[in-house]
């Protein structure tokens, strides 16, 4: 394994290299994994909807940046007290989501740090209850890509301003407010040290659990610009980062226990138009591909049901069940 450096706290520069590594860093005799920080920024999920997850008039009056990254899950987020983690690896063509591979080197490594941390749920890190890393995934072409974000000394108040979280996901965790729900790893340390000093440790710990020492791997000239491209393409541009605010007659929003779901749609002529689905959902395939199925299909259940019945929706959303899903449709 090899570790990266983006050198930039510019989070749409970040996920932009992220990106580029994910897709095109050779994988036959590697992995890559990089620690790295933002400056303060709100980080949504691919399928989130911006308009709902962000506090708007806060985040524009803080400065805040609004990013959309490639993996699915929930917004987070992000400012020069937090640490962020990514693994690209490669992996069967049919590899589902799997957060425990990718989780225990971290817990682990914070464990030789002194943190006695735990997994929970279905993509959180916690200590006494509480959360302390989130993580979500991509698998795309036989590479996976695994990234999380670590709260170590985050602002918390800042975290509870910039971020609108349902009542119905709150209740879930069995927490009144965000902000109960999470903690910093700075305060369960038994000595005072910096992030950067964290992010040493950190770094020399999961490389003594792979009997390595940190080799870095620097992106060629070329490289870089194959980030850069993705940069001004993607990630720079509002267009992808907030998409457009669905203009729906109809919409139902359910939590599941693979996270939630949101569907937005109209009706023309009895037939389902203009369909977006947004939720923190996790899954290998992209649901923009459901939207593009389903789009001129006759609004009735056995028709719905009709076009998704050689479609495996667990690939899309996790394990969720056929009828669940088309029952969003109809309620």
């Amino acid at each position: 394994m090899k570790y990266l450096e983006t050198y930039s706290n510019d989070p749409e520069y970040n996920l932009a290299f992220e990106e580029y590594c994910f897709r095109h860093l050779p994988l036959e005799n590697d992995e890559y994994f990089f620690l790295w920080q933002n400056g303060p920024a709100v980080i949504i999920g691919k399928n989130q909807n911006a308009y709902q997850e962000v506090n708007d008039d806060y985040v524009r009056g803080h400065n805040l940046k609004v990013v959309r990254r490639i993996t699915g899950g929930g917004a987070v987020y992000h400012d020069l007290g937090n640490l962020n983690f990514s693994f690209v690896a490669k992996t069967k063509e049919n590899q589902t989501i799997d957060f425990k591979r990718y989780y225990i080197p971290i817990i682990n490594a914070l464990e030789k740090i002194g943190v006695k941390a735990e997994l929970s749920g279905r993509n959180d890190v916690t200590i006494d209850g509480q959360k302390c890393i989130g993580a979500s995934q991509s698998v795309w072409q036989g590479r996976v890509l695994s990234n999380g974000c670590i709260l170590f000394d985050v602002r918390l108040e800042e975290l509870s301003k910039a971020l609108n979280v349902r009542k119905e996901k709150l209740e879930s965790k069995g927490v009144k407010s965000v902000r109960a729900r999470v903690t910093n790893i700075k305060p369960h340390l038994k000595r005072d040290i910096s992030v950067s000093d964290f992010k040493a440790e950190l770094l020399k710990a999961i490389f003594e659990l792979e009997g390595q020492e940190p080799v870095e791997y620097k992106l060629s000239a070329s490289e870089l610009e194959g980030v850069k491209k993705i940069y001004a393409e993607r990630f720079s541009l509002k267009e992808w980062n907030y998409g457009a605010s669905p203009k729906a007659e109809y919409s139902h929003y359910e939590r599941f226990p693979i996270g939630s779901i949101e569907v937005f749609f109209n009706v023309k002529n009895a037939k389902i138009s203009d369909l977006k689905i947004h939720g923190d959902f996790f899954g290998t395939k992209d649901v923009a591909e459901i939207e593009k199925l389903l789009e001129g299909c006759e609004y009735e259940k056995n028709a719905v049901s009709k076009k998704l019945a050689e479609t495996d929706l667990k690939a899309y959303f996790g394990a969720i069940e056929k009828d669940e899903f088309i029952g969003m449709f109809f309620r």
